[in-house]
């Protein structure tokens, strides 16, 4: 087996290092190595990995006592598919309740801990993630080796238009940046204004790259546009995104790219996996992800049963750390949809790819009328539409026994300023192409442009009105 650059568990990084500038990789053996051959090294990590787990964490323990496991066990890949179980968002959160704050999983100390983020909580109890001083030193270099692969390289200014807080996808961005030894342009986002700010900052700094979510670049484009700024005379090279669908759904990639003149890339798993940027796409190939197996183990499994499926089908990615001893996450469960292939890249690195990136979340899904449906898709059909302003909801409510489907659609300034007849045309034109292209009938109401809220963060467009149905409906029942 020909040795793997810089690869050991823990990892042994050489924060000096860097490929020679006219490297197309990071790290040309692991990158384009035969696939059997990365698998058999990636066996090998996994044992230590899942060794080292067991020893340090009750909550691995515990539950792979109970499953059956014994890391002593795993032989082959085959194995680890099959006889590790998966662990939930709901486990994670069990276990820090019971032993709060970072639960039983966590393995090393906690005064090695050297940065803490984790979930919003907005949905219930928070998730706290503690980042070890070695694990942070892994994430950054992680990053700085695939932005590598986006064509970015020290000196390059990358401007990180993010939240800066709990949420990891900025500072992982950031991280990667410093260590890539490029100009880092962090100036975040959220207040009021500041988008107009980031437009002037942009004009005058010309940085080659920026990150931010693929619904944020689209709303930036259009206040730049407001203060007399052309998206194109930002200089940038790229754009790479993650935090929401968007950057692999057709129609919103071109549309970017077409807004700012630059290549698009789709970045991203889950906070809790971070490097978030263990799938990407790289300079000669940027449609869809790159599945970066070395750092994230990625396997595409059946929703319902958590085993692998082949290549060329859809389900959920199940993701394990290679190069994390803080909270090392072994076979999480993502909860998203996606499809993979393993075919050749145009980079010539030797990753299974996901060619549409992440559809959306499973839980995301939506049903109308018998006809499952991804808001991303409705993201695709409407950027594909010439007279889109850039922003919708999806409404869905429930008329007696059937559910129907709302969509309220801001048209483009020019098309609303051309009167009563061309918004009519362009309503007509919405209706059929969601007709066409997802098979459902749609209402749809144009609403001025401008007057649905943007936003610098995840943009969350459906209105699920059925629930207040169904609670009306039951209050009637009870009252006879």
């Amino acid at each position: 087996m020909a040795q793997m650059e810089q690869w050991s568990f823990p990892p042994r990084f050489d924060d000096g290092y860097l490929p020679p500038p006219q490297s197309r990789y990071w790290f040309p053996v692991r990158e384009t190595m035969p696939p059997a051959q990365r698998e058999a090294a990636i066996l090998v990590r996994l044992q230590e990995v899942c060794r080292y787990a067991y020893e340090r964490a009750p909550f691995y323990r515990r539950k792979w006592d109970e499953a059956g496991f014994h890391p002593s066990q795993l032989k082959s890949l085959e194995d680890f598919e099959t006889r590790v179980p998966v662990v939930r968002k709901t486990d994670l959160r069990a276990s820090q309740a019971a032993q709060p704050p970072f639960g039983d999983y966590l393995c090393v100390a906690e005064d090695e801990i050297f940065h803490v983020h984790g979930t919003s909580g907005t949905t219930g109890r928070p998730t706290a993630f503690a980042i070890g001083r070695d694990d942070w030193r892994a994430i950054a270099n992680a990053h700085a080796r695939i932005m590598w692969g986006m064509g970015l390289r020290p000196g390059d200014m990358i401007c990180v238009a993010a939240v800066f807080s709990l949420y990891l996808g900025s500072w992982g961005a950031l991280a990667g940046a410093e260590r890539l030894r490029a100009k880092a342009f962090p100036f975040g986002a959220g207040a009021p204004g500041m988008s107009a700010r980031l437009a002037q900052w942009l004009h005058t700094m010309k940085p080659a790259a920026f990150y931010g979510t693929p619904s944020y670049a689209i709303h930036l484009a259009e206040v730049a546009r407001e203060e007399k700024l052309d998206p194109r005379d930002f200089g940038l090279r790229c754009l790479f995104f993650s935090g929401e669908p968007g950057a692999s759904v057709p129609g919103v990639k071109e549309r970017i790219e077409e807004l700012y003149g630059a290549r698009v890339y789709d970045s991203g798993s889950m906070a809790e996996m971070t490097p978030w940027m263990n799938v990407a796409g790289t300079r000669e190939s940027s449609q869809g992800m790159l599945c970066w197996q070395d750092i994230v183990y990625t396997e595409v499994c059946d929703p319902a049963t958590c085993r692998r499926v082949p290549y060329g089908q859809r389900g959920t990615p199940v993701y394990t750390h290679l190069e994390r001893t803080s909270q090392p996450m072994i076979r999480l469960l993502s909860g998203d949809l996606t499809l993979w292939v393993n075919e050749d890249n145009a980079c010539g690195r030797t990753y299974p790819r996901l060619p549409q990136g992440i559809f959306g979340r499973i839980d995301d899904m939506f049903t109308i009328r018998g006809e499952n449906i991804y808001p991303s898709e409705v993201d695709a059909a409407l950027n594909q539409l010439t007279g889109y302003g850039g922003e919708h909801r999806i409404v869905i409510t429930r008329e007696a026994s059937m559910d129907e489907l709302l969509l309220r659609v801001e048209p483009s300034e020019g098309l609303f300023r051309d009167g009563d007849a061309a918004l009519e045309g362009f309503r007509r034109s919405v209706a059929q192409k969601l007709q066409t292209v997802l098979g459902v009938r749609a209402q749809v109401e144009l609403v001025p442009p401008g007057s649905i809220p943007r936003t610098d963060f995840k943009a969350r467009r459906v209105i699920d009105d059925r629930e207040v149905f169904r609670a009306l409906n039951a209050e009637l029942h009870r009252n006879g």
